[in-house]
């Protein structure tokens, strides 16, 4: 399965995912982020590289992987993440990962409703998972606000 992990971070999903024989991508903007990410790899190193989430250029993936990256994201970006999820993913593929459903003004990190959600997936996507994520299960700042969604490309 070819999988994109926008925002990658330190790497902890990207190594995760490689280790269970995906091919895996990381990307993130950050150079900071992506020296610690490659530090953390190792041999899995050359998974992650420098790139735009909004101006990617790969072929589709089979999954995008979302944890932390839209509610970094300010709002404004949002329809853009949008058009972009959807570009990424192939027709049938799936959008899944944590999202963090909130109703707070200020951020990072950025909450989204669900109606929210749905207005920016629903074109492209179709819902087939919905599950609460218990609070001690969840990163800090966002316990008792994620949930686990899978979303469906339409073909």
């Amino acid at each position: 399965m070819r999988i994109l992990v926008p925002g990658c971070g330190s790497g902890y999903e990207v190594r995760a995912f490689a280790e269970r024989g995906h091919d895996v991508l990381g990307i993130d903007f950050s150079d900071a982020a992506l020296e610690n990410a490659r530090r953390n790899l190792g041999r899995l190193a050359d998974r992650v590289r420098k790139a735009d989430f909004f101006s990617l250029a790969d072929d589709p993936f089979d999954l995008v992987y979302e944890r932390t990256f839209l509610c970094a994201l300010p709002r404004r970006a949002w329809p853009d993440w949008g058009r972009g999820v959807a570009r990424l993913v192939r027709p049938g593929g799936k959008l899944a990962g944590f999202f963090y459903l909130d109703d707070n003004e200020r951020g990072p990190p950025f909450g989204i409703s669900m109606e929210k959600l749905h207005e920016l997936l629903d074109g492209a996507f179709l819902e087939e998972e919905h599950e609460p994520i218990p609070a001690e299960q969840s990163v800090p700042v966002l316990a008792g606000h994620e949930v686990w969604q899978v979303w469906k490309r339409r073909l």
